[in-house]
């Protein structure tokens, strides 16, 4: 197209993780032909997106599909770019090992509450069944291996992204892998995050926009090593291996598409968090066609 033509603008937000970073890279450092479209990437924690969706700010946005629950009016989900969890997904870490029911009542650090992390350990225990302070997600190692934050005792910790690797290096003991629990109350894995785009775009754009999403993540899946080295920059200390493996976890064939499977485990995340009393409306999930 010609140098002078006008191309529309799409914000980007996605999570400053290896597991983005390598979904993104194609796009990020102009490694394919976008078109009509010129894309802005900002990189911020998953929270942060979540409430900054309410406003709308971003074209194209990570969600955690607990905060698509709140935001379905304002936002599509892409049939790509998810995060699942095959049973695996986020874990609740403690000082000392202990059942899953000492946990109740018990002062637990999370990355947000709009998390699905924070939704899926609700379910897991119970509405209401723990107290909980919000601190970034790439700090909640460390003020579980301190035992406070801000003066405040911490008991136990929700990770996500890499510190489910990382935890046992701070010699932190495994409660619960919240992807192993849904698995075996569900049969499905559990869905964490997707990418929304704002649904006044208009349907065109919305289908370019999702398409082009799609085609940056099958290049870092054919670009693997160029698109690793990219997404380890990410990765807060992870060694190559553990970055390969990371990535491997939560970029795959459900990131490509949530197929059949996947769409049904996001419909029955949605459906338990009503049911739970955590999610005030049943939302049915609508994809990009």
């Amino acid at each position: 197209m010609p140098v002078t033509a006008e191309r529309q603008l799409i914000r980007v937000g996605h999570s400053p993780d290896p597991d983005d970073a390598f979904m993104f890279y194609a796009l990020a450092k102009d490694q394919m032909d976008t078109g009509r479209f010129r894309f802005e990437h900002e990189l911020v924690d998953i929270e942060t997106l979540n409430r900054r969706a309410f406003a709308g700010e971003l074209e194209l946005t990570a969600l955690s599909l607990h905060a698509y629950a709140f935001l379905a009016d304002k936002y599509i989900l892409c049939t790509c770019g998810s995060s699942m969890g095959d049973n695996y997904g986020p874990m609740v870490v403690a000082r000392e090992a202990r059942p899953i029911e000492w946990l109740r009542g018990k002062t637990i650090a999370v990355p947000g509450t709009l998390t699905t992390a924070f939704l899926s350990l609700s379910m897991c225990l119970g509405k209401n069944a723990f107290q909980h302070v919000v601190v970034p997600f790439d700090q909640i190692l460390d003020v579980v291996a301190a035992g406070e934050h801000q003066g405040r005792p911490i008991d136990a910790g929700l990770i996500i992204h890499e510190g489910q690797l990382t935890f046992a290096d701070q010699n932190l003991a495994l409660i619960v892998d919240l992807g192993r629990w849904w698995m075996a109350e569900t049969g499905l894995p559990l869905p964490l995050g997707a990418n929304g785009i704002r649904r006044d775009l208009g349907p065109e754009a919305i289908r370019e926009v999702n398409r082009l999403l799609r085609e940056s993540i099958r290049y870092g899946l054919a670009h693997r090593k160029a698109a690793l080295d990219y997404a380890q920059t990410y990765g807060r200390g992870l060694d190559r291996a553990k970055a390969d493996t990371f990535v491997g976890m939560y970029v795959n064939d459900w990131t490509l598409d949530f197929g059949p499977r996947g769409r049904e485990a996001v419909r029955e995340l949605l459906a338990r968090g009503h049911l739970s009393g955590i999610i005030p409306k049943l939302v049915e999930p609508e994809f990009v066609a």
